[in-house]
């Protein structure tokens, strides 16, 4: 199982790097510009990733989380609770007893009156204008019981009956407009977009190989040749990204 990373601008999109799937520090600093990262809900899941990505100055992250996810729609209080281990007195920080009572993301969502969502464009498909609504809201999200970080909750819903939803968190901001949230959403496309041009086209999945070389090999290859299938399109002026 590989990790990948893409990279995508006004200039067009592509792929940057991938490792295979270890339990190592890969996330980094790099030369290449950016002010946004944007992942699934594995990512979104990861202390370590969100705080690696935290740490970096200037940086805002959109990730995707599930709809089960719990959270407070405002800071909860706490107290200091003193107890002794072992005759030992010791101090520990607990929640108030009326505080104790979270919410998921899906809760907030179906409950958000019609006012609060926003008809958005996200993208120009093949069949036309790609169109959801939108909501947010800041929350506290629950850790372990306890309150974690403070983020913006957004939320994507498709139009019409049998709506579906789609919850992603971001350490944006208190002033950042939606329609950041709403642009943001929709890059993850392009990440698609890599995988699917670069199986089809150039055969990404089609290998059968027994040692890591050869893996690492492979993906190289197909990734250099989508980067030079993408260079082409913008030269030969078949593609212009907004």
């Amino acid at each position: 199982m590989g990790v990948y990373a893409a990279y995508a601008s006004r200039h067009g999109y592509g792929f940057l790097d991938n490792r295979l799937f270890i339990p190592e520090k890969w996330f980094g600093e790099g030369e290449i510009p950016f002010r946004y990262v944007v992942a699934d809900s594995i990512y979104g899941n990861s202390p370590e990733f969100l705080e690696a990505v935290e740490r970096v100055p200037g940086v805002t992250y959109l990730v995707a989380l599930p709809r089960d996810t719990l959270c407070w729609l405002q800071d909860p209080a706490t107290m200091d609770k003193t107890y002794r281990y072992t005759g030992e007195k010791r101090t520990k920080r607990i929640l108030a007893e009326t505080e104790k009572k979270t919410i998921t993301f899906d809760k907030i969502a179906r409950g958000t009156n019609d006012y609060f969502w926003y008809r958005r464009t996200v993208s120009e498909g093949t069949k036309g204008p790609v169109i959801y609504e939108f909501m947010k809201r800041r929350v506290v999200l629950c850790k372990e019981g306890q309150p974690d970080r403070t983020v913006w909750l957004i939320v994507r819903r498709t139009l019409g009956e049998g709506a579906t939803y789609s919850y992603f968190i971001s350490n944006a901001g208190r002033s950042t407009p939606l329609k950041t949230f709403v642009w943001l959403s929709g890059v993850r496309w392009a990440i698609e977009q890599c995988f699917e041009e670069a199986k089809s086209d150039l055969g990404m999945d089609h290998y059968d190989v027994r040692k890591f070389p050869g893996w690492r090999h492979h993906m190289l290859t197909c990734m250099l040749a989508h980067f030079f299938l993408g260079h082409m399109r913008i030269r030969l002026g078949k593609v212009r990204y907004s």
